[in-house]
């Protein structure tokens, strides 16, 4: 009798599991680009961004486990299974839709670049920085434009160029004098500025692709549809604009 009753109990518990397997979503992002994603003085993960999935997880019935990931880590984390979905200011490329899909856009960017407060840096044009120790955030499509527009064109040389798993080590950098100009997103690029005492020497679309869109495991379609409604759902009704406000986005 026992021994029926402990099967009937682990079958119980194995059947709860399965139940609750899919009640909640990994979320994935690279938290050192407030105002988008960052951690607060008690851990919590906190930012647009982190404020948008978490929205978007009650729109469509889950919950949200937020981890902590390198940027460059995040396209591999969905291609591996041990996320669900990318939420980090990412743009939609085609590189990058090769190996996962994103939804559609939940906001449009501007980017920036960054000096140093006393800087007599002039820039016009993100060209203009070619004859600078240049710095961004690696996997990152400011990365990719530098490299492709500037490095492998020579109109910068390879060891001008600086990248950086966290973005704001780089912008410590430049603070210092290590590196003479960070190119990033224009929002994260204020606060920045703000935290570190560096100054925004242009703000363009000049190198934007796209606007940020969230990312899944490709083929995810039922997730993706999910989120794709939630997104519609928040600009609908108005919640994605008080986000925005809330974190004066451009």
């Amino acid at each position: 009798m026992k021994q029926i009753f402990g099967f009937l109990l682990m079958l119980g518990l194995c059947m709860t599991s399965v139940a609750n397997a899919g009640d909640t979503i990994v979320v994935g992002t690279s938290a050192d680009y407030p105002p988008y994603e960052f951690t607060d003085a008690t851990g919590a993960f906190v930012g647009f961004d982190m404020d948008l999935v978490r929205a978007i997880g009650d729109k469509i019935g889950k919950k949200v486990k937020i981890v902590d990931m390198g940027f460059d880590t995040l396209i591999a984390g969905l291609q591996n299974k041990k996320i669900d979905v990318v939420i980090a200011a990412m743009q939609a490329s085609d590189e990058r839709r090769k190996k996962v899909d994103f939804s559609i856009t939940y906001h449009d960017i501007k980017d920036a670049l960054l000096v140093k407060a006393d800087s007599d840096i002039q820039i016009k044009s993100v060209y203009d920085i070619a004859g600078y120790k240049v710095a961004s955030q690696t996997g990152t499509i400011q990365e990719k434009w530098i490299q492709d527009n500037l490095v492998k064109t020579g109109k910068l040389a390879a060891e001008n160029y600086f990248s950086y798993e966290r973005v704001d080590n780089a912008a410590m950098d430049v603070k210092a004098g290590r590196v003479d100009v960070l190119h990033i997103i224009a929002d994260p690029a204020i606060s920045l500025a703000e935290k570190n005492s560096l100054k925004i020497a242009l703000i363009t679309t000049e190198t934007v692709s796209a606007g940020q869109s969230l990312a899944v495991t490709k083929g995810n379609t039922a997730l993706l549809s999910e989120i794709n409604k939630a997104i519609e759902a928040l600009k609908a009704d108005g919640s994605l604009k008080k986000l925005m406000d809330k974190y004066k986005l451009l």
